[in-house]
C-alpha cells in the first residue's frame, strides 16, 4: 500500500516564541516612553519595527505552507481488520518525508472515546527523503462500532513564528468484537490436552460416544463389547470399533439482553467485563467448541427492542462463529423487560427439532412466575439448560475478615443471602442438575463442562 495524501485541514497558531517577542516589543516601547522619550519618536519607531515582524513571519508562514505543500509529510495508517474488547492491539503510523527538508514535529491519532491508548502524542525528527514509523497501542473498553478520526501532525514554520496543525486521512469505523482471545486459548490448549489450567475438564476417552467413527487396534483397557469379530479374524488381531460423539446435533442460544443483564461490576474491580460482555464471550466460546463437534449452532435474542433484535438460525461450519460475531458483536443490555414466556414461545414455533437450549440471563426470585413456564413450555420438546450470572459481591462478602461483630453480621447476611438465591434457583428449574448459577468469569467453563455433559450422556 503506498502513502497518499488525503484532504487536509489546517489551523495556523502562533508559537510561544512569536508571542514572547511580540510582548517584548511592547515593554521595551513603554519603557521607553516611561523614560521620557517623546510619543512622535517611539510611534514610528515601534510601528516599523512591529510592521517589519508581522512581515518577516507572513513571509514565513507563506513560505512554509509553500515547502510544506512541495515536500511535507505523507501519513499512512495501518489497522487491524478488527479490535477485540479488553484486548491491547499495536497501531502503526508511517511518515512519509518525500522532500528534502527536515521537518521537527508532534503527531497525534484522534482515537474514539471508546479506546485507552498508551505512547501518544509522539515528537520526532524526520530527515529529508526518509520514512518513519510510529507505533501506538490501543484497548477497546466497549464492543460496537469504534471510530478512529484523522491524524493531527503540529509542524512549526521554518523561522518558528507560527505552529501549523494539520490533519490528513479520513474517518474510519472498525468493528470491536468480543474478545476471541478465550478462543484461542482454547484451541491452543485443547491441542496440548491442558484444558484444566481454565477450568475445562477433559471428557475424551477412547471408544466412548455413540457414533461409529473408525476400526482400531485394540489397546489394554478397552471394552470388550467393542470387540469387532470379523475385523479381527481378518486381521488376525485384535481389533475393536471406535465411538465418537453423536454429531449433527443443535445448540441453541437464548441470549437475555433485557435490564437483568445491565449489571456491571467493573467499577468494583470484579473483572474487566461487564457480566453481559462475560455472558456473550461464553456464548462465542461454547459456539466454537460446538461447532468443532459438527453440532449446528444458533442463537437468538429477547427483552430488547425489535429493531435491535438480532436472530442466527442453526447451522454448522466454523462460519458460523463468523456470523454470530458480526451479528452480535454490537449488542448491549436495555432497560426493557425481558418477556421469557415470550421468548420461549418465539424460539417453540421456529426450532422443532430437538435441541440443547441454553437460555443466558440474570436470575431473581420474582422472575420465578415468569420463568418457570417458559422453562416447562421449552422442555416439552427441547433439552434446556438455563445458565444464571451471579454477582460477585456476595463471594467477595463470604471471604471477609472478621475483625468486629459487624463483619460476622455482614458474613451471615451474606451466607443467608446466597442460600436463599440456590433455594430459589432450584425452584425455578425444578431442580435441575444441568442448570447453574455461577459467577461470570466461571460462566464459560463450565457451559463447556455441561455441554461434554450432556454429549457423553447422550442426552439429546
Amino acid at each position: 500500500m503506498s502513502p497518499a495524501r488525503t484532504a487536509t485541514r489546517r489551523v495556523v497558531i502562533p508559537t510561544r516564541a512569536s508571542i514572547w517577542l511580540l510582548a517584548g516589543l511592547a515593554l521595551v516601547g513603554t519603557i521607553t516612553l516611561s523614560a521620557g522619550a517623546p510619543l512622535s519618536t517611539v510611534a514610528p519607531l515601534g510601528g516599523g519595527l512591529l510592521g517589519l515582524l508581522v512581515a518577516a513571519a507572513v513571509f514565513d508562514l507563506w513560505r512554509s505552507l509553500r515547502l510544506w505543500k512541495r515536500g511535507g509529510l505523507q501519513v499512512l495508517r495501518r489497522l487491524p481488520a478488527a479490535f477485540a474488547i479488553g484486548a491491547s492491539t499495536e497501531l502503526k503510523l508511517d511518515l512519509v518525508n518525500p522532500g528534502l527538508l527536515t521537518w521537527r514535529l508532534q503527531v497525534f491519532d484522534e482515537l474514539d472515546p471508546l479506546f485507552d491508548f498508551e505512547g501518544l502524542p509522539r515528537t520526532l525528527t524526520i530527515a529529508g527523503q526518509s520514512r518513519s514509523r510510529v507505533t501506538f497501542r490501543v484497548t477497546a473498553r466497549q464492543r460496537g462500532i469504534a471510530e478512529l478520526g484523522r491524524t493531527q501532525l503540529l509542524w512549526q514554520s521554518r523561522a518558528g513564528f507560527f505552529e501549523v496543525r494539520e490533519t490528513q486521512g479520513e474517518v474510519q469505523a472498525l468493528r470491536v468484537y468480543p474478545n476471541f482471545a478465550a478462543l484461542a486459548r482454547y484451541a491452543w490448549l485443547s491441542g496440548d490436552r491442558r484444558l484444566a489450567q481454565i477450568g475445562i475438564k477433559n471428557f475424551v476417552q477412547r471408544g466412548q460416544g455413540t457414533d461409529f467413527r473408525q476400526l482400531a487396534e485394540y489397546q489394554r483397557g478397552d471394552p470388550l463389547r467393542h470387540l469387532d469379530v470379523k475385523a479381527s479374524l481378518r486381521q488376525r488381531k485384535p481389533v475393536v470399533r471406535e465411538y465418537q460423539d453423536e454429531r449433527d446435533q443443535c445448540v441453541m442460544f437464548l441470549l437475555d439482553c433485557g435490564r437483568r443483564m445491565r449489571a456491571d461490576e467493573q467499577s468494583a474491580d470484579a473483572g474487566t467485563n461487564s457480566h453481559f460482555d462475560d455472558a456473550l464471550d461464553a456464548l462465542m466460546l461454547l459456539a466454537y467448541v460446538a461447532l468443532t463437534e459438527g453440532d449446528e449452532v444458533g442463537a437468538m435474542t429477547f427483552g430488547c427492542a425489535e429493531h435491535a433484535r438480532r436472530d442466527c438460525a442453526p447451522r454448522k461450519g466454523m462460519g458460523t462463529l463468523n456470523v454470530l460475531m458480526n451479528k452480535m458483536h454490537d449488542l448491549q443490555p436495555g432497560g426493557e423487560h425481558s418477556d421469557y414466556l415470550a421468548a420461549a414461545e418465539a424460539l417453540s414455533k421456529r426450532l422443532r427439532r430437538r435441541s440443547l437450549v441454553i437460555m443466558l440471563t440474570n436470575f431473581r426470585d420474582e422472575d420465578a412466575p415468569e420463568l418457570q413456564p417458559a422453562l416447562r413450555l421449552l422442555r416439552r420438546r427441547h433439552l434446556v439448560l438455563l445458565a444464571s450470572l451471579r454477582e460477585t459481591a456476595l463471594g467477595r462478602l463470604l471471604d471477609l475478615r472478621l475483625d468486629n461483630a459487624e463483619d460476622a453480621v455482614t458474613v451471615a447476611n451474606a451466607h443467608l443471602m446466597l442460600q436463599a438465591r440456590h433455594d430459589a434457583f432450584a425452584r425455578v428449574v425444578d431442580h435441575d442438575r444441568l442448570s447453574i448459577d455461577v459467577e461470570p468469569q466461571a460462566l464459560a467453563a463450565t457451559l463447556v463442562n455441561r455441554y461434554h455433559q450432556v454429549k457423553r450422556a447422550g442426552l439429546l
